[in-house]
């Protein structure tokens, strides 16, 4: 690694910046000053102090990587924002001010200033993992516009501080590896807000900030350096993030109005909350909402946040906690902030939304918080596991049916939306005395797809799927005895405590004698339908098998710990445990 040294001859002091501990100090003669790094080196980020100091000087930062990585969190520091920030030497004074028709549109990274700005809203994070007992290693976020091939040797990419820029490249490579199965944990505000490009082997970036002047424009529209959801890019940032500085908040003018400022929590019982013991809409984290905040776009539904997804957020965003930033118009940009976590492909995205999380760390909700992500995040996926999705008390039945999932108390029909948010449950009328229901994906001509329940007595009844009031009919009989019902491949199975029935759709009106054998019901106290498979609860694991006519054996599918009912929509089994609806992909 060379450096060119202004000031000529002196010393040079290299320095972990994470740790403070100096691994060299050596006498430093002419111009330049070159330095190997010897293999045992711990990945981390350096700085290099060189004395006596002279004008326009500075302690420039470095980061070692692993040669073989052996940690399964990598971080990345945002060397580009720094530089993007440095207003140090030639050529021109930065990319800042943004709107000042004279600056640049081409920074180099050969010249001084390559280091952290005053604020350091890395370096909480980074000071934190070793204490905190967690190994990672360290890349600047320009390895990441290599490719996707070092972030394939890890489980976790930690994004953190205050990472503002990024090249197409360094996008790619992220979004390649989160939909493979690896995780993103953003600690970061502001995040992914400016397109760049690199030139110059990565020594020189360029952004113009402006369609106009940038050449890209029209040769290369989709890496026009401009805002990464503005024309001609329309690449939202928050369609991998879940949240954007278009709804976030800036606090510039007066910093200290952040330490008044927290987090709300919105969904307590969610993997991300627990050991914090916060409870439904209390406040947490004071000071860390600052100073630049993300956010997503959301409605309050019955008194939860849902996003709506208009501003690009995908589908799969939860939103955890929120913070109302409209007061901070005063102080800069007032809006929001919105800490949430989403799936991108196979892989989690965690978003904090916000560039001082790491320097609050000492608030115990904050620091339980960025534990369990963590934790969660740099371990090997579990298909089997169970995540809350929300709450639900006294369910005896429970059933998908076009997009809404049904739930039967004894004596209420319940609904709400099938998503990870913690949706209330809406009252949608009498429970028709089912104890056991299930629904057809699809009619194929038979009777209507509705809802399909079995009564204590073994009736078949049916209601439309239909949000609102509306009637059950009889509809047929069930086998005497009947605790679990599912419907798929146009017919129904019955599970009663010794016997599998089947009985195909056709033959509905043909009372039990329209009803065969078909099975060992393998102790199933639940059935669901999925991908044309049945699956079944018995005792504590869950079972599944194909829905054949004849006899099939059932095979394990995991842990069912408590379930008492179960449904299936969209390649994700449902159910009640515990007093909490939960759910988990089909997978094995």
């Amino acid at each position: 690694m060379r450096f060119r040294v202004l000031g000529g001859s002196g010393t040079v002091r290299v320095e972990d910046a994470i740790t403070d501990a100096v691994l060299l100090e050596t006498e430093v003669t002419g111009r330049e000053w070159t330095v190997t790094v010897p293999p045992d080196w711990p990945s981390s980020l350096y700085r290099a102090v060189f004395s006596p100091a002279t004008p326009g000087e500075s302690s420039p930062h470095f980061v070692v990587r692993a040669a073989v990585p052996s940690a399964d969190i990598l971080v990345s520091l945002p060397f580009a924002t720094w530089q993007a920030y440095n207003r140090r030497g030639e050529p021109g004074e930065g990319l800042y001010f943004a709107e000042q028709p004279d600056r640049a549109v081409r920074v180099t990274f050969d010249r001084p200033g390559a280091e952290p700005p005053e604020e350091e809203f890395e370096h909480g994070l980074l000071r934190w993992l070793g204490p905190a007992g967690y190994r990672a290693e360290y890349c600047s976020g320009l390895d990441l516009h290599g490719g996707s091939d070092l972030l394939r040797r890890y489980r976790l990419l930690v994004v953190n501080g205050h990472d503002e820029y990024w090249s197409a490249e360094m996008r790619d490579a992220v979004e390649e590896f989160v939909r493979g199965g690896g995780n993103l944990a953003v600690f970061s505000g502001n995040t992914c807000w400016w397109q760049v490009r690199f030139e110059d082997d990565l020594r020189t970036m360029v952004c113009y900030r402006d369609a106009v002047t940038d050449p890209s424009a029209c040769t290369d529209p989709g890496r026009t350096t401009v805002e990464w959801s503005a024309e001609p890019v329309n690449r939202p940032e928050n369609a991998f993030l879940g949240s954007s500085f278009r709804r976030g908040a800036g606090c510039w003018v007066d910093p200290s109005v952040m330490d008044t400022t927290g987090y709300r929590a919105r969904f307590p019982e969610h993997w991300a909350f627990t050991g914090t013991d916060l409870a439904e809409g209390q406040e947490f984290g004071h000071g860390c909402v600052g100073y630049e905040t993300d956010a997503a776009d959301f409605s309050e539904i019955d008194g939860v946040p849902l996003a709506t997804g208009r501003d690009g957020a995908p589908p799969s965003y939860v939103v955890l906690a929120t913070a109302d930033l409209a007061h901070w118009r005063d102080f800069g940009k007032g809006g929001a902030a919105t800490m949430g976590v989403l799936r991108f492909g196979a892989g989690t995205v965690f978003n904090a939304a916000t560039v001082n999380w790491g320097n609050t760390l000492a608030d115990p909700a904050l620091d339980r918080i960025t534990r369990n992500v963590l934790d969660r995040l740099s371990e090997p996926g579990d298909p089997a596991r169970w995540d809350v999705i929300g709450s639900a008390e006294d369910v005896r039945a429970l059933v998908a049916c076009e997009g809404v999932l049904y739930a039967a108390t004894r004596d209420r029909l319940l609904s709400r939306a099938i998503c990870g948010q913690n949706l209330r449950w809406r009252d949608e009328g009498d429970a028709g005395g089912i104890l056991a229901v299930a629904a057809p994906r699809e009619a194929h001509g038979g009777p209507p797809l509705g809802l399909y329940g079995v009564t204590a007595d073994g009736v078949l009844r049916y209601r439309d799927a239909v949000q609102g009031s509306a009637s059950w009919r009889d509809a047929g009989s069930a086998p005497a005895g009947t605790v679990a019902l599912a419907a798929v491949d146009e017919g129904f199975f019955a599970a009663t405590p010794d016997t599998l029935w089947h009985l195909p759709i056709r033959r509905l009106g043909d009372g039990l004698a329209g009803w065969s054998r078909v099975g060992d019901p393998a102790g199933a106290t639940a059935l669901t339908a999925a991908n044309g498979r049945l699956f079944a609860v018995s005792g504590a694991r869950l079972l599944t098998r194909l829905p054949v006519r004849g006899e099939s054996e059932w095979t394990d599918f995991g842990p069912a710990e408590g379930i008492g009912v179960l449904a299936a929509e969209a390649g994700r089994l449902i159910a009640v445990s515990g007093g909490r609806l939960r759910w988990r992909g089909v997978q094995g």
